[in-house]
């Protein structure tokens, strides 16, 4: 089991939701934690909570923006010195049917979502390889297994990023290199992100959600879906049913294609 005590993590979208639930577990854990968020007031009401708790830093940053990525990171190197643990949680929907997505918002979603946990990555991961120790953990969603209407652009990104995110622990184990990667597929969390979604399955508790990730990576988990059992059965349901059988199950029997009906979101 890994041990995060004095290690030093960084976690985007930790001033909210899911996020700053992680952060509380990795202070609790005794590890340096770094805040990276848009939102520079939760921030600070974030650090003002939990700064009793250990040493916790905070930095604003648009990471749908590659230069801000990039000058905060040397902020961060600069300031903090190596980075051990990134946790790339910070992430977007836009919930409506793809004909009614504007240029921008296609855009934004994806830069969020997909393009910046590479980018992130990129500025932290030669040090862990030097190194040799190190760990990346991806927040990536179920909705990067199974397809859904209202969607289209967020289920994209966020294969987009499973994809990526195992081919990276592949190179690691290629190269030899001591760098863990951890993906993580969650259903729907209730922290306000997905506010309206109706579903059959249950949405899941934050606090549990947040646990489940922190234990994934002490425990050097490659992939994880929460709950447990969404991985097996999309693999298992999509190997052996025809896409019309599975569309029934998924959408009729489950009623998965039917949970962004009323979706509102976080309101703003």
């Amino acid at each position: 089991m890994k041990n995060l005590e004095a290690k030093t993590v960084l976690i985007t979208g930790g001033a909210s939701g899911i996020g700053k639930i992680m952060v509380r577990l990795l202070l609790e854990r005794k590890a340096k934690v770094i805040i990276w968020d848009i939102n520079q007031e939760k921030i600070d009401e974030t650090i003002a909570e939990f700064a009793h708790k250990g040493s916790l830093t905070g930095f604003t940053v648009d990471i749908s923006i590659v230069d801000q990525i990039q000058a905060t990171a040397l902020k961060v190197k600069q300031e903090i010195g190596i980075v051990d643990v990134v946790i790339n949680n910070a992430g977007i929907i836009v919930g409506k049917y793809f004909s009614e997505h504007t240029t921008a918002e296609i855009s934004k979603t994806m830069e969020i979502n997909a393009n910046a946990p590479m980018f992130i990555t990129k500025e932290f991961l030669g040090d862990m390889v030097y190194q040799n120790s190190g760990h990346i953990c991806n927040i990536a969603s179920s909705g990067g297994l199974v397809s859904n209407p209202k969607m289209s652009v967020y289920a994209a990104s966020k294969w987009a990023l499973i994809g990526w995110s195992d081919s990276l622990r592949l190179e690691m184990k290629q190269l030899n290199k001591n760098v863990n990667v951890t993906t993580i597929m969650p259903y729907y969390i209730n922290t306000g992100m997905f506010d309206g979604v109706q579903s059959k399955i249950p949405i899941l508790d934050p606090e549990a959600a947040a646990f489940t990730i922190i234990k994934a990576i002490e425990n050097n988990k490659k992939m994880v879906t929460i709950p447990g059992y969404i991985y097996r059965f999309t693999r298992l349901g999509q190997a052996i049913m025809s896409i019309n059988v599975f569309d029934w199950f998924a959408g009729d029997v489950l009623g998965i294609y039917k949970t962004m009906e009323f979706f509102t979101g976080r309101k703003k």
